[in-house]
């Protein structure tokens, strides 16, 4: 395996800077558009009561996921023209045998919750059901599109097309042994802490890890979108065929 392409030009401050400042803008923006939504709205308790409910209404999980990956956008937009960090050349082209991806994304899924079972953990499907919460009809079929599409390809963006990028390609130029397998698995802990979701953490965490890797490997985001996309599905079907019965 090797890293990831380098980038001569980048300017490496940048490009870390600009992935915080992503972060945090796309937070804040979400706050306000479902904050925007709540007031005019009049829902009941306002955004307080909006942050604390088990089954927020489909608008506020739209909206927090828009802000949040409009931050995530800009980041990337940032540092390709003020860090001078360059894009994986094909890193969204799509091949036949790239189908071994979605599979590889089932067993993902599968994997995570045969190792979470000998600790009876409890509440592993609470996110997606607190994504979906009441939703139904159309507003419920949009939460699905943006959790199977929209999710994958900006988190893959942003965690493996920039953090992941600009972690290796920061540390190659300190410490090139390590830079790789440092980059792979902080870009995983901070997927999984950007999530929320505790119980889940250590799942998350390796799925980063592998997602990462085969960004490293295949050197395109492709991989990882497809892999995680299918993930991801896996838990829509579980969740609507719970819901089915």
């Amino acid at each position: 395996m090797t890293s990831p392409p380098p980038a001569p030009s980048a300017r490496w401050g940048i490009v870390l800077g600009a992935m915080v400042v992503g972060f945090v803008a796309g937070e804040i923006l979400g706050t306000v558009l479902v904050g925007l939504v709540a007031g005019l709205s009049h829902y009941p308790g306002g955004l307080t009561a909006l942050t604390h409910a088990s089954a927020p209404p489909w608008w506020f999980v739209a909206g927090s996921l828009v802000g949040l990956w409009c931050g995530f956008a800009g980041a990337v937009y940032l540092a390709r023209t003020r860090g001078h960090l360059q894009p994986l050349a094909g890193q969204w082209r799509f091949r036949p045998g790239d189908l071994i991806y979605v599979v590889l994304g089932v067993a993902l899924q599968f994997g995570v919750d045969l190792a979470y079972r000998p600790w009876h953990v409890s509440h592993l499907n609470r996110p997606v059901h607190h994504l979906f919460g009441g939703a139904t009809g159309a507003g419920a079929a949009l939460i699905a599109v943006m959790t199977l599409l929209g999710a994958p390809f900006m988190e893959e963006m942003f965690f493996r097309g920039l953090v992941f990028r600009g972690l290796a390609g920061a540390l190659h130029a300190r410490e090139r042994g390590l830079a790789l397998w440092v980059a792979v698995i902080a870009s995983a802990l901070l997927f999984a802490l950007a999530h929320g979701e505790a119980a889940q953490f250590a799942g998350l965490a390796a799925v980063g890890v592998v997602l990462a890797l085969l960004v490293a490997r295949t050197k395109r985001l492709a991989p990882s979108f497809l892999t995680h996309a299918s993930f991801n599905a896996v838990a829509l079907v579980a969740l609507f065929s719970q819901r089915a019965h």
